[in-house]
This record gives C-alpha cells, structure tokens and sequence, in this order.
C-alpha cells in the first residue's frame, strides 16, 4: 500500500514536471519569436529614419540654396539703387556748385547796385536840402506879400474849407433823408394797404355777453332761493357776482371771462332744466366746467390749423382757447391775435421776411391776456414769459414782449407786430366805446399831464395807451424829467380808470434852429 502511494506519488510529480517543462520550452520559444519580431522592427525604423533622414538634408539644401539665390538678387537691386542714388546725388552737388557760382555773380552785381544807389541818395539829399531852402524862402515871401502867417495862413483854408464841406454835407444828407423818407412812406402804404385788401372778413369782432334773459320773475325767486341760498350757492361755485336788480335780466359780473362763461352756462342750464337747488348747482357747475375745458381746448386746435402753425406747445395751445372768451374793448381777442398774425405774415412776406415767423409773433402777442385774471401785470411781459417757458423762438419771444414797447426791440418782426395790432385794432367796427367817454378820457389824461410844472405840451395817443409830454428843457433837467414821469403816472393810476396799461412818455430836448436866408 505504501508502494502503491509511493508510485503514485512519483508518477504525479513526474507528469507535473513534464507539464512544467512543457510550459518552459513554450514560453521560450514565444519570448525568441518576440525578440525576432522586435529585432525586425528596429531594421525596419532604422531604415524609416536614415531615409527622412536623407530628405531633410535634401530639403535643407534647396531651401540654402533658394535664400541664397534670393538674397543675390536683392543685394544686386540694392546696388543698382544705391549707384543711381549716388548719380542723383552727384548731379544735385554739380547743381549747388552751378547755383554758387551763379550766387557770387549776383552778390558782386548786388554790391554795385547798392555803391549805385548810395550815390544816388546823396544827390537827392543834396536836393532835398535844396527844395527845403526854396520852400522857406517862398513862405517868407508869401507871408510879406500877404500880411498872414504860415498858421494864420493854414487855420483860414482849413476853416474856409470846413464851413464848405459840412454845408454840402449837410445839403446832401437832407435830400437823401427826405428822398428815403418818401420812398419808405410809398412803400410802408402800398404794403399796408395791400395787407388789408388781401384779408377780407364780414366780422371783424364777436362780443361776448354775459347777461341772461329770464323767462319771467318768478324764474327770478327761484334763482335766489330760500333767504338767497341759491344765489350764494351760484356765486361761490363759479366765483362770480349775480346782478338782480333789473327785472327780468340777470348781470353776471367779474374779470375771469372762463369763469364767466362757466356761470353764463350753468346758469341757462339751470333755467332750461328747472330743478334749482345747491347739490344740482354743484352739479352743473362741474359739468360746465368739463364741457368748457374741451371746447377751449377744441378752440385752441383749430386756431392752430387755421392759421398753418407747426409745433405749438399744449399749454399755448389751451391759452389760446380761452382768448376766446377775452374781449378788449368788445373786440374778441382770438379773432383780433389770428388777425393780426395773418397781417403780419402778409407784411413779412411783402419784406422778404419769413412769414412763418411773423405769423407766430402776431397769433400769439396777445396770449398774456389769457391769464392776466390770475397774474398781474402787463399782457405783454406776460406773454413774453409765457411763450419763452414754452420754447418759442427767441425772436417771437420778445416780438410778444415789446409789442407794447416794454422792451427793446431785437429784431425787424417786433414792429412789425406792432404795425399789424395797430392795424387789426384801427379797423372799422373792430372796436368799440362810447365817443363822449373816450374823449372824456383823453381830455383827463392831458389835463393830469398840464397839471404839473414845466410842461410844455401834453398829447394822448394810441386810443389813451400813451400819453407823450414835452417838458420846457430849460427849467427841467433830465433827472427831474424821469421824476417828473413817475409822478404823472402815479397821478394817472390813481385818479382814473382804465384797461390795461398807459405809457408815459416824458421828452426833453434843445433846438438849435437858424434859417440860410
């Protein structure tokens, strides 16, 4: 048994030993098939390198050998370049040398000329001192013969000359003066008139009432109301005086003409309805309001598309609307500002001006009005301010502003605003007022004027908007003359009554007046 085992034993270890022998020889013989393999691809690479190898070395020596050609033929450009800037350069150094040559010549030429001409001044020095000698002798023999000397001489032609001159001058600038003045009086007509002709209406004015015709005097108790609740409820929605002392007819009085107009409608709205009482006054009140807002505004737009205005600000736009409901002396103030922008674009034109410009002057020179209810002072600074917040031209800026004359004028369009409101106010039946009264406030404001000391002479003009004094200037000086007018105004503000402003104008002057006989 233990044989047995033994020989297995043996027989088992003899077969691994052959396996193992087996799986040695077979190892070996795959690591010397890979060292063939490798030994085979290292000839092959050898020989992939010697043959890149080689190409470079070719490639190298064309690329030598290109340069090379390459550099030859620039350096054989640069020397052709450089010999012909060196024969270049060789002419220009012949050329100075030609033109020293040429300089010396003129220099030796210059130096004769001047010997020649330091001669020739000694000569005419020599001569001067001559003439000098001959001209004092003849003077002395001038003042012998004529009693007068070289001064006396001289400050006679001069006076003698001077009285001529400034007598044909004067001559000359008079015909010139009269024949302009003419000819500018014939063509300032023909443009006016020409103006007026081009711009026909059948209204020149619209008046504007604000007395309401009551059906009867019952209407008239209901109006008032119960110890006059009514009435007090009208006046303090609309701010404006009720007048019921006429029978039938009801006054509506107060300065804003949109508040106004606003109790005007309220209150035929109320009469028309029947139902009169504070919450329905408020109530139609408002509604008057909002209706009276749109139709300034509606007012105000087609003002702007009649008269072809481009870019008006909105808020001009609504002020115009309400000049509607403006009037000055019973003229309606919307009208009177589109006519006088439409005959100050015609005039513009006649001038060769831009008519644009003076159309927008005209339609908006008035548009201080429009709120001179709330701010105080003249229509005209007003309107200049306005239209300058705007963004208006500075040209119809100060147009608005000196129509009235309360600023300079800086350019040719403010008076020709002032020619055109001139002509719209100067229309027949554009305006009107009571001739007793008028006169009646002419006479005082002349008779305020003569009142004071040292007036000569007193006129009012412009329809009572200027009154124009001419002192004695021997016993006014002019700081008493500016004092003199400040006194004549105040005088004016306080003892009449008047719509809107009045220009005092205080002149003094000296006259110097000889007759040519």
């Amino acid at each position: 048994m233990i044989f047995t085992m033994i020989n297995i034993a043996g027989i088992v270890g003899i077969g691994t030993a052959g396996v193992m022998l087996f799986y040695a020889q077979r190892k070996a013989r795959e690591a010397s098939s890979m060292l063939s393999r490798s030994a085979d691809k290292w000839k092959s690479m050898k020989r992939d390198i010697e043959a890149e190898r080689r190409e470079s070395t070719l490639k190298i020596k064309d690329e030598i050998y290109k340069r090379r050609n390459e550099f030859e033929v620039e350096v054989k450009r640069d020397r052709l370049e450089l010999e012909r800037q060196h024969a270049k350069v060789s002419a220009k150094y012949e050329s100075i040398e030609r033109k020293e040559n040429g300089l010396d010549a003129l220099k030796n030429e210059l130096q004769q000329k001047e010997r020649k001409l330091s001669r020739m001044s000694e000569i005419l020095y020599a001569n001067e001192e001559k003439l000098k000698s001959l001209y004092t002798e003849l003077i002395t023999k001038l003042e012998n013969i004529s009693g007068y000397s070289k001064d006396q001489a001289r400050k006679e032609l001069a006076d003698s000359l001077q009285g001529e001159v400034k007598l044909s001058s004067e001559k000359w600038i008079q015909k010139v003066e009269e024949e302009a003045r003419q000819t500018a009086k014939e063509k300032a007509v023909q443009i006016t008139v020409t103006a007026m002709q081009r711009y026909v209406v059948d209204q020149v004015s619209a008046h504007s009432s604000s007395v309401i015709q009551l059906p009867n005097d019952d209407m008239k108790g209901r109006i008032i109301g119960k110890e006059g609740r009514n009435i007090k409820a009208l006046e303090l929605a609309t701010g404006m005086e009720f007048i019921i002392d006429t029978p039938e007819v009801i006054i509506i009085s107060g300065f804003n003409p949109i508040r106004r107009e606003i109790a005007r409608r309220s209150l035929e709205k109320l009469i028309a309805d029947g139902r009169i009482n504070p919450t329905r006054i408020e109530e139609v009140v408002q509604l008057c309001e909002k209706e009276l807002d749109e139709i300034v505004e509606e007012y105000g737009k087609q003002t702007v598309i009649d008269c072809n205005v481009q870019g008006i600000h909105p808020e001009i736009i609504t002020l115009l609307g309400k000049l509607h409901f403006r009037t000055s002396y019973s003229q309606n103030v919307l009208d009177h500002s589109k006519e006088v922008g439409f005959f100050a674009r015609m005039i513009a034109e006649e001038l060769g001006l831009d008519g644009n410009i003076a159309m927008r002057a005209g339609l908006l020179h008035d548009i201080g009005k429009a709120v001179t209810a709330e701010v105080e002072g003249p229509h005209a600074l007003i309107g200049g301010d306005i239209t300058k917040r705007c963004g208006e031209n500075p040209i119809v800026v100060n147009a608005v502003a000196a129509h009235h004359e309360e600023v300079p004028f800086t350019s040719i369009y403010a008076p020709l605003v002032v020619i055109a409101d001139t002509m719209s106010a100067a229309r027949p039946g554009a305006r009107r007022e009571t001739l007793t009264a008028y006169i009646k406030r002419l006479e005082k404001l002349e008779e305020i004027a003569h009142s004071f000391a040292g007036i000569k002479k007193a006129y009012a003009l412009q329809a009572g908007r200027e009154v124009r004094i001419i002192v004695e200037e021997d016993s006014l000086d002019d700081e008493k003359a500016a004092i003199l007018a400040r006194e004549i105004a105040e005088k004016i503000a306080e003892t009449m009554t008047f719509p809107g402003q009045i220009k005092v104008n205080v002149i003094r002057e000296k006259r110097a007046i000889e007759y040519a006989r």
